[in-house]
């Protein structure tokens, strides 16, 4: 009995170059890069304005280079600075030292007083940007808030409620209620 011994079949590898390099190019066609996104913002909606800026409706955040916080001149925690926000954009017993307020037809809702507020927003050059982006996320807290109050006074639901059941021009009236308005100025050196 003879054995057969098979000698093993070699590979052509003079094509795998061409195959990967095919596979590389169709790689890189069909692959989109994620970017970065960045603070979702819209300019707030034009006011009119005499050109005059009344101290009254404009709340100034100042972050220094050490990242602290200021608000209107004096340190504050960063965890004081949604409730202040509030305060500042609602106004609820309309104190003389916060924002005025002007009555706006807004339709769902009628005649409503609608604060002339602006949160002004000023870093240094070396504040964090984790600083940067939290108070960001405590500004956009602060106004989600207020919102949501209001749309459960109002209407009797949530915002997320009102999302859901697709009540956008409901939607539009709380939010011309509280737009939001930050204004951020060129950063200190």
């Amino acid at each position: 009995m003879r054995t057969h011994t098979r000698s093993p079949q070699q590979i052509s590898a003079g094509s795998m170059a061409d195959i990967a390099f095919l596979l590389l190019v169709f790689f890189l066609v069909t692959t989109t890069l994620g970017s970065e996104i960045g603070l979702i913002r819209k300019l707030p909606p034009a006011i009119e304005s005499t050109g005059e800026i009344i101290r009254r409706n404009v709340l100034e955040i100042r972050v220094n280079s050490d990242d602290k916080l200021l608000i209107a001149g004096e340190y504050v925690r960063l965890n004081e600075l949604k409730n202040i926000a509030k305060l500042f954009i609602e106004n609820p017993e309309g104190r003389s030292d916060l924002p005025e307020k002007k009555m706006v037809y807004v339709p769902e809702l009628g005649e409503v007083p609608i604060s002339r507020q602006v949160i002004s927003l000023q870093n240094d050059l070396k504040t964090s940007y984790g600083m940067y982006v939290s108070i960001q996320d405590i500004l956009a807290e602060a106004y989600a808030e207020l919102r949501d109050e209001y749309a459960l006074q109002v209407f009797d639901m949530s915002m997320e409620e009102l999302e859901t059941a697709g009540h956008a021009d409901k939607i539009k009236a709380i939010r011309t209620v509280y737009p939001m308005r930050i204004s951020e100025a060129e950063p200190n050196s």
